[in-house]
């Protein structure tokens, strides 16, 4: 535990990914220097990490370190891996797997890790804060015990959200449906209960935002309390969005995009997608305008996320499925798509951008590079990853994050790390 100390520093680097979306949830890698096609057979794979238990959850990177969550031995926990081979540091149960009304394989939240800790929620809704160094628990929550929260068919997979001294989370219960909690202790700072609570939390997880000057956290809750702002110091309300794109039905998943005062939000099932804007109405007061609205099956995202690049939002379309889009950010219309999958893609798409490139990760093992064009689709790369290892969950869906000039790529109880550097880069 020693060396895994010396190891891990308090503060992450500018090319670390330190939780779900990157460092500004969006989805983006800032790092340049990246191979902008692959080879036939795809980028050289550097090493595969095994045994990291059944997930669905995304990797972290930060100081050295790759942190994810994973079921071993009938328990929800948080491992450690080098960031430099994949050789495991630690690994720390926390929780018991939720018994669920859905069939899933393990839990999907992607640890975030800030100064010095890591905090992750289980499929039962225990968020719980390690010391990064040794896996060492600090402070435990329960979203059904301290909140009134009640666990989702296919269980919580929120990712909380660190912001300087405090953790945004989303509980989605009668009791706080976002809370912030003091980073050192978990203790309660403010809890926001939004009306009505509906079927609880949507999947989704919140994002901070500047909307007209004010800071505020943005999320989607659930069924019937759609898509919320609340004040980033007080918890205090500001407005709610609680229309089909973003109340659909069953579960609500992808974050937002909030760029100015105009947010984009899409879920899928009985979801769609709207472009809206935020409009002040008094003091702290805000009205919610929708400047273009889609039904579904017009165009939706169903958890593979979205990213905004340049005044274009790039995503898969359709629940279950991942047909290519780009919608004009700046008035909601359709530049081009949906198209069909390209390279042989099925199903679901997760989305990353990187260096001037897309990367479309497909639910049948296809990585598709694309060049971000709001002309038209622009394929220029594909590769097959290797088949999953556990043939009951095929599913690919963990979404793709590039760190360090390293493409990894979760896959259940295997992780692959591509080198994508430019070569001398």
């Amino acid at each position: 535990m020693l060396a895994a100390a010396l190891l891990i520093t308090s503060t992450a680097v500018a090319a670390d990914w330190p939780g779900f979306g990157g460092p500004n949830r969006d989805g983006i890698c800032t790092e340049k220097g990246l191979l902008k096609q692959w080879p036939k057979d795809g980028p050289p794979l550097l090493w595969t990490a095994k045994n990291l238990g059944t997930g669905w959850g995304t990797p972290s990177i930060a100081v050295g370190t790759i942190f994810g969550i994973g079921t071993r031995d009938g328990k929800d926990g948080v491992w450690a891996l080098k960031e430099a081979d994949g050789s495991e540091l630690w690994f720390t149960p926390f929780a018991n797997p939720a018994k669920l009304l859905q069939q899933t394989n393990g839990p999907a939240s992607t640890p975030t890790y800030h100064d010095g800790k890591v905090y992750a929620v289980s499929t039962n809704g225990t968020l719980s804060c390690l010391d990064a160094a040794a896996g060492k628990p600090v402070w435990k929550k329960s979203y059904v015990t301290d909140f009134g929260g009640k666990v989702p068919a296919w269980g919580y997979t929120d990712s909380v959200l660190v912001d300087g001294d405090k953790v945004i989370c989303t509980p989605g219960g009668t009791k706080g449906a976002i809370a912030a909690l003091k980073a050192a202790t978990g203790d309660v700072v403010w809890k926001t209960e939004v009306n009505p609570v509906g079927n609880g939390n949507g999947y989704s997880s919140p994002l901070k935002a500047t909307i007209l000057g004010v800071p505020m956290y943005v999320a989607v809750l659930g069924q019937s309390s759609g898509l919320v702002g609340v004040h980033a110091d007080t918890g205090k309300l500001l407005w709610q969005y609680k229309k089909t794109p973003a109340a659909g039905g069953v579960a609500q998943i992808p974050i937002p995009i909030v760029h100015g005062d105009h947010v984009w939000v899409s879920t899928s099932y009985g979801g769609g997608a709207a472009l809206l804007q935020i409009v002040q109405a008094g003091k702290d007061e805000f009205e919610v305008k929708e400047i273009k609205a889609y039904k579904k099956p017009e165009l939706n995202n169903h958890h593979g996320g979205m990213v905004l690049v340049g005044d274009h939002i790039y995503f898969g379309h359709n629940q279950n499925g991942g047909d290519p889009v780009c919608v004009d950010f700046k008035t909601g219309e359709i530049a081009w798509g949906p198209e069909k999958p390209p390279a042989g893609g099925q199903k679901s798409a997760a989305v990353l951008y990187a260096d001037g490139r897309l990367y479309f990760r497909y639910e049948n093992g296809v990585m598709v590079l694309i060049d971000p064009s709001p002309k038209e689709l622009k394929v220029v790369s594909s590769f097959k990853l290797p088949p999953p290892d556990i043939k009951s969950y095929p599913q690919s869906w963990p979404h793709p994050v590039i760190a360090n000039g390293k493409l990894y790529i979760r896959d259940q109880n295997v992780m692959y790390c591509y080198d994508v550097r430019l070569p001398g880069a």
